[in-house]
C-alpha cells in the first residue's frame, strides 16, 4: 500500500478540524461585518476592559504555573526515586483523576468551596470560621493548579527517570554534597522537562474560561471568558476572532521562547 494513502485520514482530519477553523478565525479576525479588511478587531485588545481581562489571565496563569512547578518537582523526584511497581502504582493513582471529565472535576471544587459547601460545613462543625474563597481569584488559581498539576508532574518525572544514577554518584565522588549534586546535575538535566511542563500548564491556564466561570462565578473575567462571550452571547465573531488571534500570537511567542530556552538548557547540560 502506498504510504501516502496511510496519511490521508490524518490530512483529512487536520484540514477539517485545524486548517479550516484557523482560516475562519483569521478571516473573521481581519474583517468587519461588511467583509472589509480591518485591524480594529486586533486592536480591540488595547481597550481597558479587554486589556484588563488579558493581563488578569496572564497574572493568574503565571501564578498557577509557579505553584504547579513548586508542587510538581518534589513529587516528581519522589516518584522517580521509587522503584518497580510502587512507582507505577503511585503514578497511576496520581493521574487517575485526569480520567474524569474536566467539567466534573471543576464542579466538584465548586461544591467543596462554596459558602454552604463541604469545607465550610466541616469548619462550622468544628467551630472554625468559614472560608470565603469561592468567586475569588484564589478559587480560580486553585482550580487551575488542581486541573493542570499532572501536566507539570509527568514531563519532569519522565526526565528525572532518564537521569543516569552513575552521573549523580560521580558528582558525589568528586566531593559534591546533596545540594550541590542537585543544583549542578539534577536540575540542569531536568530543564527540558521543566520547560515542557511550564508550557503544558501555562497555555491551557491562559486560555481557560470554564474554571473562571465556575469558580469565579463569572465575576472575574479572563480573556478566555471575553472571547467565549463574544462567540456565544453577543454573536460578534469578528471581535472574538480578533482577540483569539492576539492570544494565539502571545502563546506562539511564549512557545518559541520556551523552545529556545530548552535548546540552551540541553547545550548547557551537555
Amino acid at each position: 500500500m502506498n504510504k501516502k494513502l496511510l496519511s490521508a485520514p490524518f490530512l483529512f482530519w487536520s484540514a477539517l478540524f485545524i486548517i479550516i477553523p484557523l482560516c475562519m478565525v483569521f478571516y473573521y479576525g481581519f474583517t468587519d461585518k461588511d467583509g472589509a479588511f480591518t485591524l480594529s478587531n486586533i486592536m480591540a485588545i488595547a481597550t481597558p476592559e479587554h486589556s484588563k481581562a488579558f493581563f488578569e489571565a496572564v497574572k493568574l496563569s503565571l501564578l498557577s504555573t509557579v505553584i504547579c512547578f513548586f508542587l510538581a518537582y518534589p513529587l516528581a523526584m519522589i516518584l522517580a526515586n521509587l522503584k518497580g511497581k510502587r512507582s507505577s502504582l503511585i503514578a497511576l493513582i496520581f493521574i487517575l483523576p485526569m480520567w474524569m471529565n474536566f467539567l466534573l472535576r471543576t464542579l466538584a471544587w465548586q461544591t467543596l468551596l462554596e459558602k454552604t459547601g463541604v469545607i465550610n460545613s466541616i469548619l462550622g462543625f468544628l467551630g472554625l470560621p468559614a472560608l470565603n474563597i469561592i468567586n475569588t481569584p484564589g478559587a480560580i488559581v486553585l482550580g487551575m493548579v488542581y486541573n493542570f498539576l499532572p501536566f507539570m508532574v509527568l514531563p519532569i518525572y519522565n526526565v528525572l527517570c532518564k537521569i543516569d544514577v552513575n552521573v549523580l554518584n560521580a558528582a558525589r565522588d568528586l566531593g559534591a554534597n546533596e545540594a550541590q549534586a542537585f543544583l549542578k546535575v539534577t536540575l540542569p538535566l531536568s530543564v527540558p522537562g521543566i520547560i515542557s511542563g511550564i508550557t503544558m500548564v501555562f497555555v491551557p491556564a491562559l486560555t481557560t474560561f470554564v474554571i473562571s466561570t465556575i469558580l469565579g462565578g463569572s465575576k472575574i473575567l479572563l480573556i478566555g471568558n471575553v472571547i467565549e462571550q463574544e462567540f456565544t452571547q453577543t454573536g460578534n465573531w469578528h471581535l472574538g476572532s480578533g482577540l483569539s488571534i492576539v492570544l494565539m500570537m502571545f502563546i506562539i511567542f511564549n512557545m518559541v521562547i520556551s523552545a529556545i530556552t530548552d535548546k540552551e538548557g540541553d547545550t548547557n547540560a551537555l
